[in-house]
Order: C-alpha cells, then structure tokens, then sequence
C-alpha cells in the first residue's frame, strides 16, 4: 500500500509540473516513482526517502539541463521580466548620464545610466542594452530626421 503514497506523490508533482512548465517538479516525481520502486524492493522508509532524493537531485543536475537545451533549440521561448526588456526602444525622462536618469520604458517610467558614460539629454532615443537590478543601461538609438541626438561622453 505504501508504493501508492509515492505514486499517488509522483502524479500529483507532474500534474504540477504541467502547470508550471519549469521542468523541476517533473524531476521530483521520477524520484518518488524511484522511491516507489525501492518500496516495491522491500526497502525501509528511510532508504525510500534517501533514493526518492538521490534520484531527483541527479535529475535536476542531469536531465534537465539537457532538456531545457533541446527544448530551447527547437521552440522559441518568450522572454520574461527584465530579459524582455532588452533591445526595447524608450525615451529618456531627464538627463540620462552614466550614473543617473531616467527613462519612459515599456510605459513605466525606469532609472537609467548609460552604458559608455555618455550624456543623453530628455526626449532622446535610446536602446536598452542591459538591465542591471532596477536600473536600465541604455545606448543613444541613431538620429532621425529631425529627432534629437545624443552628445558624447561627459568632458572629464
């Protein structure tokens, strides 16, 4: 009766794994389905535990960097957070420099520093680069007709 409990463990985790779509809890559920088969061999509970653990941990370590290769090489996964926001056009609030400013990026108002020190004054055209913690480091888009430009890096 006990190799249900980790049956019953290992659907419920890949029923959450569909869920999420992480690739982790379906490791956790080949341990338990390993964990099942050391009850179906006679193994104490502890021993159960401890292969149930081994098996995911090895899983995670092995597996599922191969997958998430494979996976990566045949199907385009979206960007999310700040991965998204890279390469995305904004438009600077106030002064940018490479220390402080701001910028109008993906309709929320962002600090900003440049990414070769530069000035960029408001209204300027800028490029997200990088994003480092809350702060979007930002090159100067080329002038349009008519747009402003940016100036160079900051006299010394």
């Amino acid at each position: 009766m006990g190799w249900l409990w980790w049956v019953g463990g290992g659907l419920v985790l890949g029923i959450l794994e569909m869920l999420s779509l992480d690739l982790v809890l379906i490791m956790f559920a080949g341990g338990a389905l390993a964990g099942a088969a050391a009850y179906a061999l006679g193994a104490p509970l502890a021993v159960q535990i401890l292969v149930a653990g081994i098996t995911a941990v090895v899983l995670l370590l092995t597996l599922r960097p191969w997958l998430l290769r494979h996976l990566k090489g045949r199907v385009d996964l979206p960007e999310t957070n700040a991965a998204a926001l890279v390469g995305r056009p904004a438009v600077v609030v106030s002064t940018v420099d490479g220390t402080t400013g701001r910028v109008k990026l993906a309709g929320e108002v962002w600090s900003a520093r440049t990414a070769d020190g530069g000035t960029l004054p408001a209204g300027a055209a800028v490029s997200v680069t990088r994003i480092d913690g809350a702060t979007a480091v930002v090159s100067p888009l080329p002038a349009t007709a008519g747009g402003p430009a940016a100036t160079g890096p900051a006299p010394a």
